[in-house]
């Protein structure tokens, strides 16, 4: 996500704090505690407000992770592949992928087992809908 993304949220979680915070102190100066506090459906919304926030931040954390992992893994790649190009190249110029002339390589076949196991049903036919009689 985006790093405004992020920011947006970090303040609405600052907010949704600051509320409920608020919201406490207010219901402890009425006397209220423990499960009235909890019951309180502003008290409940606030909470709930403040979870999805929670759960939005996590989410963002991770693909900023994944974004680090990826670009860290193309630059190891990318340097990997600098590095075989530095090396000197050995014997004929042989590629490594490729097998020797008289050796080959094995291929897997492929199946056609798709077509073989199934077969098709036939469609029942539909019967034509009766035409209304006309009211003259």
């Amino acid at each position: 996500m985006s790093l405004k993304h992020k920011a947006t949220q970090l303040r609405q979680k600052a907010y949704c704090e600051q509320r409920l915070k608020d919201r406490l102190a207010l219901l402890a100066g009425k006397g209220l505690e423990g499960k009235k506090v909890d019951r309180d459906p502003i008290v409940r919304k606030l909470k709930a407000d403040l979870k999805a926030v929670n759960f939005r931040l996590r989410a963002i954390a991770a693909g900023d992770k994944l974004s680090e992992d990826l670009a860290k893994a193309k630059a190891d790649k990318a340097a990997a592949a600098l590095k075989e190009k530095e090396e000197p190249k050995s014997g004929k110029g042989e590629k490594p992928g490729k097998p020797a002339k008289g050796e080959k390589g094995e291929k897997p076949k492929k199946e056609k087992g798709g077509e073989e196991g199934r077969e098709k049903k036939p469609k029942p036919e539909k019967k034509a809908a009766p035409k209304p009689a006309e009211a003259s």
